[in-house]
């Protein structure tokens, strides 16, 4: 039996909230479980994260993979920098564990544009300098 740790979705129609859950592989997204592991609620500004740490080691210990999102929230509040130091055979102490998430900054329609016309400005201005060089090559030999 293949065990994830992944999200269990809560809570009412566009007020969703998660739970983190140990679960086979093969139950649906909301369906069997097997232990509940902590929860995330990105309601709450900042998303307010809460995590057994004992509860993850030992399914992480016994050999249960994340889902991508698990171990995107995890890095993000320091769980997997702390899980590598004691697989490492460190203690982890000094690791701290956030309990908030806090907000990515939006990138506006303007700023992408922006960005879109930079990095066409610099890849025509590399273009260019390699075709000076390769006339430069070409005249000498």
């Amino acid at each position: 039996m293949a065990v994830r740790i992944r999200l269990r979705r809560m809570g009412a129609k566009k007020r969703a909230f998660y739970r983190f859950v140990a679960a086979d592989s093969r139950s649906p997204r909301d369906g069997r479980f097997i232990e509940v592991l902590g929860y995330y609620n990105p309601i709450e500004k900042p998303a307010k994260v809460v995590v057994h740490q004992d509860k993850v080691f030992k399914w992480l210990r016994n050999g249960a993979e994340m889902s991508e999102t698990v171990e995107s929230l995890f890095r993000q509040i320091s769980i997997l920098e702390k899980w590598e130091k004691i697989k490492a055979g460190e203690t982890g102490e000094d690791i701290t564990i956030k309990d908030t998430i806090s907000e990515r900054k939006k990138k506006t329609k303007r700023a992408k544009k922006a960005q879109a016309t930079e990095e066409a400005e610099t890849t025509t201005g590399e273009e260019e300098e390699k075709t000076e060089e390769e006339e430069a090559k070409a005249e000498e030999s």
